[in-house]
Protein backbone atom coordinates (compact mmCIF):
# COMPACT_ATOMS: atom_id res chain seq x y z
CA UNK A 1 0.00 0.00 0.00
CA UNK A 2 1.30 3.10 -0.85
CA UNK A 3 1.40 6.85 1.49
CA UNK A 4 -1.23 8.41 -0.58
CA UNK A 5 -3.45 4.96 -0.58
CA UNK A 6 -3.00 5.23 3.07
CA UNK A 7 -4.00 8.90 3.62
CA UNK A 8 -6.25 8.29 1.19
CA UNK A 9 -8.29 5.48 3.75
CA UNK A 10 -7.23 7.80 6.93
CA UNK A 11 -9.04 10.87 5.28
CA UNK A 12 -12.30 8.45 5.13
CA UNK A 13 -12.33 7.69 8.57
CA UNK A 14 -14.89 9.91 10.68
CA UNK A 15 -13.21 12.71 13.03
CA UNK A 16 -13.25 10.85 16.16
CA UNK A 17 -11.33 7.90 14.30
CA UNK A 18 -8.56 10.67 12.22
CA UNK A 19 -8.34 12.40 15.42
CA UNK A 20 -7.09 9.29 17.87
CA UNK A 21 -5.01 7.68 14.57
CA UNK A 22 -3.23 11.24 14.11
CA UNK A 23 -2.53 11.18 17.94
CA UNK A 24 -1.08 7.77 18.00
CA UNK A 25 1.40 8.68 14.75
CA UNK A 26 2.32 12.12 16.79
CA UNK A 27 3.29 10.34 19.52
CA UNK A 28 5.59 7.81 17.56
CA UNK A 29 7.44 10.68 16.23
CA UNK A 30 8.44 11.42 19.99
CA UNK A 31 10.54 8.23 20.58
CA UNK A 32 12.45 9.17 17.40
CA UNK A 33 15.95 9.68 18.90
CA UNK A 34 17.96 12.49 18.37
CA UNK A 35 19.63 11.60 15.29
CA UNK A 36 16.88 10.05 13.14
CA UNK A 37 15.02 13.36 14.30
CA UNK A 38 17.78 15.24 13.05
CA UNK A 39 17.83 12.85 9.87
CA UNK A 40 14.18 13.15 8.91
CA UNK A 41 14.43 17.26 9.36
CA UNK A 42 17.33 17.26 7.28
CA UNK A 43 15.51 14.89 4.54
CA UNK A 44 12.76 17.50 4.84
CA UNK A 45 14.78 20.43 4.51
CA UNK A 46 16.12 18.51 1.38
CA UNK A 47 12.94 18.13 -0.43
CA UNK A 48 11.72 21.11 0.22
CA UNK A 49 15.10 22.25 -1.56
CA UNK A 50 14.26 20.52 -4.24
CA UNK A 51 11.02 21.27 -4.72
CA UNK A 52 11.95 25.04 -4.81
CA UNK A 53 14.40 24.31 -7.31
CA UNK A 54 12.12 22.87 -9.32
CA UNK A 55 8.84 25.38 -9.20
CA UNK A 56 10.57 28.26 -7.59
CA UNK A 57 7.52 30.91 -7.84
CA UNK A 58 5.42 28.27 -5.59
CA UNK A 59 7.16 30.21 -2.58
CA UNK A 60 5.28 33.21 -0.91
CA UNK A 61 6.74 36.20 0.39
CA UNK A 62 6.79 36.08 4.46
CA UNK A 63 4.93 39.50 4.82
CA UNK A 64 1.39 37.38 3.14
CA UNK A 65 2.12 34.68 4.69
CA UNK A 66 1.89 36.66 8.19
CA UNK A 67 -0.95 39.15 6.48
CA UNK A 68 -2.75 35.95 6.01
CA UNK A 69 -2.92 34.74 8.97
CA UNK A 70 -3.17 37.86 11.11
CA UNK A 71 -6.47 38.24 9.25
CA UNK A 72 -7.78 34.58 9.84
CA UNK A 73 -7.03 35.29 13.45
CA UNK A 74 -9.32 38.99 13.91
Amino acid sequence: MTIGEIESEALRLNPSDRARLAERLLDSLEALSDEENTRLWADEAERRDRAWDTNGDAGRAASEVFRDVRARLE
